[in-house]
């Protein structure tokens, strides 16, 4: 077998095309932009015979239903997860040929409580190869809390005897393909290897070490990240099938003024890089950076549904449109046609976002300005600025009202993108503040 993986580093995430014989491939969990494994099939001569989900995805819009529709592959998946769109509902115990590989269906709730593994065996003598999606991962495994508080504790206890029981009769050599990794929102623990084996996970994975389901019950919960709000739509969005990409409308050319009317019913959203930003933006308009969080961040921020109007720089609009359709994101009002200049030709408002060097924030601060730090809690505690106050920017805009508003206010993250997503977040509620110039790393 012959396992080529597709890395998403934003969402932190790998799908993996499995080439199985010299002709055929499988595809394990692939998400909503399906045109990247067709290719790389038709550039293999490789026609892709079946799809492996392990489970309901949180994080991304699945691929499956797309496939379904493009090539006619009805996906497996577990018949747990209640699916309604065309699929072959497999459960723990059962197993499948294809093209002579062995499938295996491993049980492995926890992260979801369907949730599935697949073992797979070719006829050759050669290691398994194992897709765990978010029951264990290098160096970790996936939360447990993305379902309902209500079925945490029961979906942790099973992710405890996962851990423990569902791989035993797999070899140490089996190698180990997960879907979350290191980076991920869904997952907990996990380093920057996206891949390993079942014998290096058993030596030095620290999940690995419990031999207390009450201590672990009680312990893992408390090393989850934030959850993105995006999260708890995508479950039943890919229980009932996502929309087909035929079905929904790319954004419209918009000239500047007619940009300008449709902006009350819509979200601006600038997906130019920071510092053009800074220069000169659309007075509300949110600054999310395209790269390769820019997916989260959409989700996280946005509610889906909304109308949205695109500020686009160097980067292709397609990507920008494939990026948002990824997390659900499917409502496009228009994008502007000749970007910020045209909007400046035509005599629209702009602002712009002052950038303070450190010389001069050290001053304000020791002044009584207020420092900002938008990143998550783990990284604050790495190393922050002296009484920095923490709001991560996934929950900025509900928590705005606690920040003072008598003193300046200087944001800052690791490198300045997700603060300036934090002060275009503030511009909107009406409270200003500056940019950390180069973020905690230059500062430190």
């Amino acid at each position: 077998m012959n396992v080529i993986p597709f890395v998403h580093e934003g969402l932190g995430n790998s799908s993996y095309l499995v080439q199985i014989s010299e002709r055929s491939a499988i595809l394990v969990d692939p998400d909503r932009n399906v045109g990247r494994y067709l290719r790389e099939a038709d550039a293999r001569g490789l026609g892709i015979v079946d799809v492996l989900e392990t489970h309901l995805h949180a994080d991304f819009v699945t691929g499956s239903r797309e496939l379904l529709d493009l090539i006619g592959v009805e996906p497996h998946a577990s018949r747990g997860g209640q699916i309604a769109f065309p699929h072959r509902g497999v459960s723990a115990g059962e197993a499948f040929v294809l093209e002579g590989v062995r499938v295996s269906v491993i049980g492995s709730p926890g992260h979801t409580p369907e949730h599935v593994s697949f073992a797979l065996q070719a006829p050759r003598n050669e290691a398994p190869a194992l897709f765990s999606g978010g029951s264990l991962i290098a160096g970790g495994a996936a939360r447990t809390d993305l379902v309902s508080p209500e079925l945490t504790e029961e979906l942790t206890r099973e992710q405890y005897r996962t851990l423990k029981q569902a791989f035993a009769d797999l070899p140490d050599e089996t190698l180990l393909y997960p879907t979350h990794g290191g980076g991920s929102f869904c997952a907990a623990g996990g380093g920057s290897e996206r891949t390993s084996t079942l014998g290096r996970e058993r030596a030095s994975n620290p999940l690995l070490s419990f031999t207390n389901e009450d201590e672990f019950v009680r312990w893992f919960p408390t090393t989850f990240p934030g959850a993105p709000d995006y999260f708890f739509k995508m479950r039943p969005i890919n229980q009932l099938g996502p929309r087909f990409r035929r079905e929904i409308a790319d954004p419209p050319s918009l000239a500047p003024t007619e940009f300008y009317a449709r902006m009350s019913p819509g979200l601006v959203v600038d997906t130019r890089p920071i510092h053009e930003y800074h220069m000169s933006h659309i007075p509300r308009a949110l600054s999310i950076a395209f790269r390769p969080s820019f997916a989260t961040w959409l989700g996280w921020l946005v509610p889906i549904g909304t109308p949205l109007l695109l500020v686009v720089g160097n980067e292709p609009l397609e990507r920008v449109v494939e990026e948002s359709l990824l997390v659900g994101q499917e409502n496009f009002a228009g994008w502007l046609e000749g970007g910020m200049k045209a909007w400046v030709r035509a005599g629209l408002p702009t602002r712009e976002t002052r950038s303070i060097a450190h010389g001069e924030a050290k001053r304000l601060l020791q002044e009584g300005a207020v420092a900002l730090d938008v990143r998550e809690p783990s990284e604050f505690e790495g190393g922050h600025l002296d009484h920095a106050k923490n709001l991560p920017l996934g929950s900025l805009a509900k928590s705005s009202s606690v920040i003072p508003a008598e003193a300046p206010i200087i944001a800052y993250c690791g490198h300045g993108e997700r603060s300036t997503t934090g002060i275009s977040l503030l511009e909107r509620s009406g409270v200003e503040a500056w940019n950390l110039e180069g973020g905690y790393e230059d500062w430190r």
